[in-house]
Formats: structure tokens, sequence, C-alpha cells
């Protein structure tokens, strides 16, 4: 599913006032939407609809930066960018980060939030392990395959 498809779905649930919308592809992929109040009780700015990336079964890691990384000659393996956008460590500016060094993990397991066209994205581990290194600072943007995580 391409990015101009889910904007013409986020379109259509705010047309229609649909709050929550999933599918599954055959790939295994699957995309998750549900959209917030349009006032939340003392947030820092609305938050748009949330888009849940699950990378299909089969598929466990993403291509790699062909250039350094901090932590890429220690061992574990890396949690990378499902997507283009801004890293957030958490839900929102004054909340805690979601996950931290020392942190166990699963791979349903929130580890952070990439913001893309205004949607926010979550990531989720897609393995189990234990959080040895966050390797972007918040609200950096990230591409395709950026490491984000070393799990150990």
């Amino acid at each position: 599913m391409d990015l101009k498809q889910i904007k013409e779905i986020i379109t259509l649930m705010e047309r229609a006032g649909i709050k929550k919308f999933s599918i599954k592809q055959k790939s295994g992929e699957e995309l998750h939407l549900e959209r917030h109040e349009e006032h939340p009780p003392h947030h820092h700015g609305v938050h748009p609809p949330v888009a849940v990336f699950h990378p299909p079964a089969h598929h466990t890691s993403h291509p790699v930066r062909e250039e350094p990384v901090a932590g890429e000659d220690k061992p574990g393996q890396f949690i990378t960018a499902p997507l283009v956008g801004t890293f957030y460590t958490a839900t929102s500016p004054d909340e805690p980060p979601l996950v931290k060094v020392g942190d166990r993990v699963n791979e349903n397991t929130v580890m952070c939030i990439i913001e893309a066209m205004k949607v926010m994205n979550e990531v989720k581990a897609g393995k189990s392990g234990t959080v040895a290194e966050v390797l972007v600072d918040n609200a950096h943007p990230v591409e395709f395959g950026t490491k984000l995580f070393r799990i150990v």
C-alpha cells in the first residue's frame, strides 16, 4: 500500500466520520488507522490519525543505510525505520519515552512514533530482547531503513 492510498483512506475516514479502520493485505502487511478526538484534554496539540505499521511476518528486517551508524559494530539486532518521517520517542512532548535503554521488549512493544505527512505511525519491535541503544535523537528526521534501536 503506498502513501497516496493511505491518504485517500484517511480522507474517506474523515468524510464518513469513521474513527477506526484496519486492513490486512495478502502480503501480510497490516494497516490500522484511528482518529482521535478533535479536542483531547490537556494535550499540547491534536494528534492526527495513528497508523500502525506491521511488517509481513516473513519479513523481519529492513534495508540498511550505507553510512556508518553508532552501535553498528556491537552485537545485537536492529530495529529500523519502516518509512521516512520524524522520529519521536514518546506519544506526546509531555509524556515519558515509550522505551529506554535496559527495557525488555517483545515483538508487539511499541518502540517509537514516526510522523509522516501528519500521520503518527507506531513502530513495533518485531523481535524480543533488551534495548541496548537508542540510535536516533528525539524529533530528528529518519529515512527508510535508518537504524533506530539496537536490541540484544
